[in-house]
This record gives structure tokens, sequence and C-alpha cells, in this order.
């Protein structure tokens, strides 16, 4: 958005940032306080969609349905999704939905490992969907902590993500059809 100001005739450009529009994804039930703290402290930079559960707004069993819901509704006209990973994200058949319909619409996926997500006892890694997990082994998602979140570095992540290309993009394991 661009507005003219001066008084001559010829004035001043100034550009406004554009307020991105992004769409985040958590367990509900476990990480609802991660989600509110992050809409709260990244509400002026960015437009967060979705802060009520799936579960409770898309009331079928029909998952093409609740697919072209989540794609129509929550993911189109968004620039991509954030995943806030907590220890129980991984087992959640909505957000792996979320996740495909991100993929679907080939926006940027960017993945938060909360702090209440501990590290696993074999690999050091962290629970997280494994279509997440795919897409950040192909070097598609962008993978970050929810210590180093800041303005400027979500900011980086958002536009790194939006600029990785397209063909790395994996998705083609089958939806989770339930929660774990």
């Amino acid at each position: 958005m661009s507005l003219l100001y001066g008084n001559s005739g010829l004035g001043t450009l100034l550009t406004l940032p554009i307020k991105r529009k992004i769409f985040v994804s958590y367990h509900h039930d476990s990480d609802q306080w991660y989600y509110n703290e992050f809409s709260r402290f990244f509400s002026n930079q960015y437009e967060v969609v979705q802060d009520n559960s799936l579960d409770r707004l898309i009331d079928s069993y029909d998952s093409d349905y609740v697919m072209r819901r989540i794609r129509e509704n929550y993911i189109t006209g968004t620039s991509c999704t954030i995943v806030l990973c907590g220890p129980q994200t991984r087992w959640r058949k909505y957000a792996d939905w979320e996740i495909k319909a991100t993929l679907d619409k080939q926006h940027g996926l960017i993945g938060v490992k909360l702090p209440n997500n501990s590290p696993e006892p074999i690999s050091g890694g962290c629970h997280k969907p494994d279509r997440l997990q795919d897409n950040i082994d192909s070097g598609y998602a962008v993978w970050t902590t929810w210590e180093t979140l800041t303005v400027d570095n979500l900011r980086s992540c958002i536009e790194i993500a939006n600029g990785k290309p397209k063909g790395s993009i994996k998705n083609d394991r089958i939806m989770r059809s339930r929660n774990g």
C-alpha cells in the first residue's frame, strides 16, 4: 500500500509494509497458552488466522469435505502456516491435515519447537508431525524454536519459507485418520 504525502504537488512516496496473513496450527488442549502468546506478541505485524479448534468448527467425518474447508476457509489467502510443535502435536490429525492443505497450496511452512516439547531420548530431536518432518528433511520447511522467535526472526523465517523451491515439497504421506 502506498500513500502520497507532502504539500508540494510532487509529495513523498511512503510504502507501508504489507501485513501478512498467517495460519497457525497447534494442539489446542496442550498448547493454547503458546498460541495466545504468539498471537498477542505478533498481532501488530501479522494477521494471525484461527484460534478455535477445527474439531469444533467443522462438524464432519468426511475427510474430503474437511480438507476442502481447511483449504478454503483457513489456508487460502495466507502466506504460510506456522506449526507450534508441542509434545502432542505430532499425534493430532488436524495438524497433519492443515500441513497437507498448506503443501497442496504450495504455501510456506514453518515448524516451531515449543519449550514443553522435550528431546526424544534416542535421536535427540523432538516430537513433530511426520509430514512436517518430511518437509524439514527435504529442505522445504523452515524449523526454529520458540526461544528464538522475535519480530525479525519470524519475518526472516516467513520470507525464507515462501522462497523455498516448490519442487522440494513432500506431501505423499497418507493423511492421519485419527488422533494418536
